[in-house]
């Protein structure tokens, strides 16, 4: 039997979430509650048998109403516990949070490249079955609160190799 990676051994939760999942993002106002983007999303999240890129690897498409789309991409090494990004977007971790007696949450906290002095903590809870996910990122700048994106997820499928180089929609 082949033995399990570190993030299968130590990151439970983050393994069962490798797949494929579907969701929707919408960002609001810290100050006002106003809704001030919301856009469709398609991620794919891999622990790769060979470690490449990286030992987790997520990308993410991004859907808007007007037609707009975006790619990007986190590769993310495990260490301490934690895996951790360091990519021409983010640098900053994920672990598991502690306590949670339920083992269904996880925290993450990045750094956003090119924008000074701005930050976010995401919580993200799955349910037990692990079919939805919601996720709550608290943006800060200077130590203010300026935004919050909320997040819900739902699991498609395991089978993110079937899905790793499809072609994005084209209008």
């Amino acid at each position: 039997m082949a033995e399990l990676s570190p993030i299968k051994q130590n990151m439970p939760l983050l393994a069962k979430a490798e797949g494929v999942w579907e969701g929707v993002y919408r960002y609001y106002d810290a100050q006002t509650g106003e809704k001030i983007d919301e856009h469709k999303s398609r991620l794919l999240c891999r622990l790769p048998d060979d470690a490449k890129p990286a030992d987790y690897h997520q990308t993410n498409h991004y859907y808007w109403a007007d037609g707009k789309y975006e790619t990007r991409d986190f590769p993310a090494n495990y260490r301490d516990g934690r895996i951790w990004w360091d990519n021409e977007h983010i640098t900053g971790w994920c672990g598991a949070m502690a306590p949670d007696d339920n083992d269904l949450s996880m925290c993450l906290h990045w750094v956003r490249k090119g924008e000074p002095g701005v930050y976010l903590y995401e919580f993200i809870q799955v349910d037990k079955d692990n079919k939805h996910k919601a996720r709550t990122w608290q943006w800060f700048r200077d130590g203010k609160c300026y935004m919050r994106t909320l997040i819900d997820e739902v699991f498609v499928t395991p089978d993110w190799q079937s899905w790793d180089n499809f072609d994005p929609p084209t209008s």
